[in-house]
């Protein structure tokens, strides 16, 4: 019987890359095709060369390119990437995984399969890189890093390099995908050894990755005013993460197309220009410094009405889709549809109530059971896993992110396992 696509990935052996096929896809791939228009600059402090034995590699998710920026920095030792195990179902992706060696992870939920992969390749003395994040970024800051990266690698003990990127999510962002020319830096340094692990605790460890991948990009191009190019198209989409007006407060009458923003209810809005810096309409309008701040302002807002308002819910129809059995994904696809059915958010937890394929299916997770939700390639869709299976849930109005929001809040609000920046401590004050 025909192997379905998740037994052929549960049963795989993971091995290093060959040198042979990594210098490859460095020399001929990335460095002639997909990397020009990045114009990456990398600064090597501590060579990873000089590892004789394992280690992890771990960086800052701007983008889906960063796999490459981290790969240029260790030009001469290949890496076992860790990758979100949906990405494994996408045809696109089957034979660089594969070659590559890359370990399928199921983001924000326990992944015995995973782990195992990562014991193997320890034991070979590899190198292995991941995300702490799980994410790529969304706002254009940070999201705390998945809770127990600590305790993972204080358990693992070997030395952890830190790769971090600035400028990625300047050249593409969750709401214009396409990347843009613009430039890129590296800067690879050891961040941990392993006499660093035995002599911390795991929360201080998982306190000093925090501040270490910590960037807010449109905070750091206001100091290096980089041009990005857009081709007029800088703020395409931006509604889907701007949803809120912040002079009315009207939600989901935001409109973003061309270099523009504005509300659709009261007229405030402004332009963007390729160094991602606002110019209001006029001096009435009322426009946050920066997209960031735009979206940390909406996760205030979100913070108090659920804290203020014990009745407090958000409800949409959505399609749902799963992960396909036998046949990978086409065209740009990340999940097929399998139907649809209404979310509820409230105190009580994520709640779904519709159908999967042609039967009724119901289920909810309570806010122990899940921390945040993860954006699949933009701020339209957004998937969560049940009962070890992946979900992908597309809103039929623009709630996606807002979605995402209130998912964490409530999170944070009942159980707070996995806690925001201390830095952030503004955002949970009236």
């Amino acid at each position: 019987m025909k192997k379905t696509i998740a037994e052929v990935l549960s049963e795989r052996k993971y091995k290093i890359p060959k040198l042979f096929y990594w210098r490859f896809l460095i020399n001929f791939i990335a460095n002639p095709i997909l990397l020009p228009k990045h114009h990456l600059k990398t600064e090597i402090i501590d060579d990873i060369a000089e590892c004789d034995g394992p280690c992890f590699v771990i960086y800052n998710h701007q983008s889906r390119m960063d796999y490459l920026y981290v790969g240029k920095c260790c030009p001469f030792t290949p890496l076992n990437y860790m990758v979100a195990y949906n990405e494994f179902f996408r045809r696109k992706f089957k034979f660089i995984f594969k070659l590559m060696n890359c370990i399928p992870k199921k983001n924000f939920v326990m992944d015995i399969d995973s782990m195992e992969a990562v014991s193997s390749i320890i034991k070979q003395n590899g190198k292995i890189c991941f995300a702490p994040e799980g994410i790529t970024s969304i706002v254009g800051h940070n999201q705390p890093i998945v809770a127990g990266t600590g305790k993972f690698l204080k358990h693992f003990n070997i030395p952890v390099y830190l790769c971090k990127i600035n400028g990625a999510f300047l050249s593409s962002n969750k709401t214009v995908i396409k990347e843009k020319e613009g430039p890129v830096f590296a800067r690879f340094s050891l961040l941990f050894t392993k006499e660093d692990l035995e002599n911390q605790t795991e929360q201080e460890i998982q306190d000093q990755v925090d501040k270490a991948l910590w960037t807010d990009e449109y905070e750091w191009n206001k100091k290096q005013h980089f041009l990005y190019k857009s081709k007029g198209k800088i703020c395409d989409h931006l509604h889907d993460l701007c949803y809120r007006c912040p002079k009315c407060g009207t939600e989901f009458e935001m409109i973003g197309k061309g270099n523009k923003i504005y509300c659709g209810h009261c007229g405030n809005g402004a332009t963007q220009d390729d160094y991602y810096t606002f110019h209001p309409f006029n001096d009435d309008c009322v426009i946050p410094e920066s997209i960031s701040k735009w979206a940390d302002d909406e996760r205030k807002q979100v913070y108090q009405d659920i804290k203020t308002n014990p009745d407090y819910s958000l409800e949409f129809g959505t399609k749902l889709g799963a992960l396909p059995q036998y046949k990978y994904l086409d065209k740009g696809k990340t999940s097929v549809d399998v139907g649809s059915g209404r979310v509820l958010i409230n105190h009580d937890g994520f709640h779904f109530n519709g159908t999967k394929n042609g039967k009724p299916f119901i289920f909810k997770l309570t806010w122990l059971e899940l921390t945040t939700v993860y954006m699949v390639n933009d701020v339209t869709s957004f998937s969560l896993y049940f009962g070890g299976n992946y979900y992908e849930f597309t809103p039929t109005t623009p709630v996606a992110f807002k979605a995402l929001l209130v998912v964490e809040e409530m999170h944070r609000l009942h159980v707070n396992k996995w806690k925001n920046f201390p830095w952030m401590n503004s955002i949970y004050e009236k």
